[in-house]
């Protein structure tokens, strides 16, 4: 193989552990499941960028996987950094690296270059590459050849220590410059400067509506690379790095984050999937709800308010809940959940009229442990949904008598003021829908 094994196949099992293996999967599929899937799964997307595309001056493709001569200033352009003087730690990272490579089963032409090399808050740094002696096809980008191997170079107690290793190769296409967190709090990021504006956020805050709330700011390069301190990561990653302008498509890896996302190797857990499908719904939706929902919402920007798009995150542990519904009016009526990390979970309620794309009108956070998790207010009077999962649910407004409202998922009319959940063990609780 053209990267390191290990770390391969245990980054794909993590990315993709509620992807397969599940008899239910294909009914998951079916109903649009895989979608959400992939949708929470996708702000991992940096994590398993593990092929960097680099600008190249010349090379010369070959048919039998010879050498392929590249000129790349990974390569063959000067060390940069405050470091790049220092003969005896660059020594040190060339030594680190040349064990490091040992391990893998490649054959590498020359020394190995120190692209940039660095003191830190956390200590001395530096980022590595080096020629492969053969040039494989790779499957990504299509007909790209690999030209070689890099990698970021951190401080330990032990001296230099070579971080999770990339395969290089040869096409002209960019892709995202690299980054690492250093230090035992994981609280000094390193960007190497590839040539391009990136924008940074070291904080994810919430609205009270869920929505994301992040300020960016433009990184400063300064020799090659961008040092900036920032808050502890030691279990999350509060940190968005983006190439402008920042969208998930142009994320900017870090190293490190699944080691992040991931400690010791704990796998998250894949959350349980909660459908409700309305009463009526098929007037506005047809046979199909989640075929529509995939095109109309999980190819535009109807969630880009509440999606992370420079950020990295695991998917949460919660429940993914969706409603399927229609509201009075005709319109078809979506709710959809978000989780990052151990963060609260947020649901979306999307409205869409006809063929039109759907548009966010209500959303919130889901209390889980709450008689009532979820009660969104929808607009123009179109009514109250609430869910609780197993609860027979009946409503009333003001004084009136009791109106029977079904079970797990209900569409309340507007002027509803009280809910009551009869739970499975008998339970009974009334909550107030009037806010």
């Amino acid at each position: 193989m053209t990267i390191e094994e290990s770390d391969v196949r245990t980054l794909l099992r993590r990315v993709t552990d509620d992807l397969t293996g599940r008899p239910t999967l294909l009914d998951d599929v079916r109903r649009g499941g895989r979608r959400r899937l992939l949708r929470r799964r996708a702000v991992l997307a940096a994590v398993c960028a593990v092929v960097v595309a680099v600008p190249v001056g010349s090379a010369l493709h070959l048919s039998d996987g010879a050498a392929v001569e590249v000129a790349s200033p990974l390569f063959d352009g000067p060390t940069r950094g405050d470091l790049s003087g220092d003969r005896a730690y660059l020594r040190q990272v060339r030594e680190a690296w040349r064990h490091r490579v040992r391990q893998l089963a490649l054959d590498f032409r020359g020394d190995p270059h120190v692209v940039w090399a660095g003191d830190t808050p956390a200590g001395p740094a530096a980022y590595v590459a080096q020629r492969t002696a053969s040039n494989p096809v790779v499957s990504r980008p299509d007909g790209a050849r690999q030209i070689g191997l890099v990698a970021f170079v951190e401080p330990t107690a032990a001296g230099p220590r070579v971080m999770t290793t990339e395969t290089l190769v040869d096409s002209g296409r960019h892709r995202n410059s690299q980054a690492a967190l250093l230090g035992p709090g994981r609280d000094v990021l390193v960007v190497l400067d590839a040539g391009h504006p990136v924008e940074f956020s070291p904080t994810l805050e919430y609205a009270a509506d869920g929505r994301i709330e992040r300020t960016f700011q433009r990184v400063t390069f300064r020799d090659g690379a961008a040092v900036l301190p920032v808050p502890a990561q030691r279990d999350r990653l509060t940190v968005a790095l983006s190439e402008t302008p920042v969208s998930m498509k142009n994320v900017i890896h870090i190293t490190n984050a699944t080691d992040i996302l991931f400690p010791e190797g704990k796998d998250s857990t894949p959350p349980r999937q909660l459908t409700y499908t309305l009463p009526g719904a098929e007037r506005a939706w047809g046979a199909d709800p989640a075929g529509q929902a995939d095109k109309s919402v999980h190819e535009t920007d109807a969630l880009a308010g509440y999606v992370d798009a420079g950020g990295t995150h695991r998917a949460g542990d919660s429940p993914l809940l969706t409603v399927y519904g229609a509201t009075s009016d005709g319109r078809r009526l979506l709710l959809e959940t978000i989780q990052y990390d151990d963060d609260p979970a947020r649901v979306v309620a999307l409205l869409a009229r006809g063929d039109a794309p759907f548009q966010a009108a209500a959303s919130g956070f889901v209390d889980w442990t709450a008689p009532l998790p979820v009660r969104l207010r929808l607009p123009d009077g179109q009514g109250v949904l609430v869910t609780a999962e197993g609860a027979t649910l009946s409503y009333r407004v003001g004084a009136g008598r009791w109106h029977d409202a079904g079970r797990d998922a209900a569409l309340l009319p507007a002027a509803a003021t009280e809910v009551r959940l009869t739970a499975v063990d008998g339970t009974i609780a009334t909550v107030p829908v009037s806010s």
